[in-house]
Parts: C-alpha cells; structure tokens; sequence
C-alpha cells in the first residue's frame, strides 16, 4: 500500500467517525508526514508501506 492510499483511507474513517484528521507535510523529518486522527498522532514514511508497517499505524491511531 502507498502512503498516500493510507492517508485517503484514514481521511475517509475520521470523516465517517466524525473526528478530526490532519496530515503535516513539514513536520516530519525529510519525507516523512505527520498524521493527526483525533486526538492520536504517529509519522508515516513514504514509499511502499509494508501490512505489518500499515497494521502499526493503525494501531497507533486507534482505528483498528
């Protein structure tokens, strides 16, 4: 999965769920983005995101 594709998929579930989404291009280091999904935050690297990568962040956001 790319990044992007992630970020469309959780931009979607905060809309469904009704919380505040928020993607940082600057704020990470180099090209990494830093993602807010309600009050939850986490980096995602670019590239290629690994399921056990994507599993993690979901994780860390709360949404599985």
């Amino acid at each position: 999965m790319k990044r992007e594709a992630l970020i469309r998929e959780l931009r979607k579930l905060a809309r469904e769920q009704g919380k505040s989404f928020e993607v940082q291009k600057n704020s990470g280091k180099g090209s990494h983005y830093l993602v807010r999904f309600g009050g939850k935050r986490t980096i995602i690297k670019s590239g290629e995101l690994r399921p056990g990568y994507v599993k993690l962040i979901r994780q860390q956001l709360g949404v599985d």
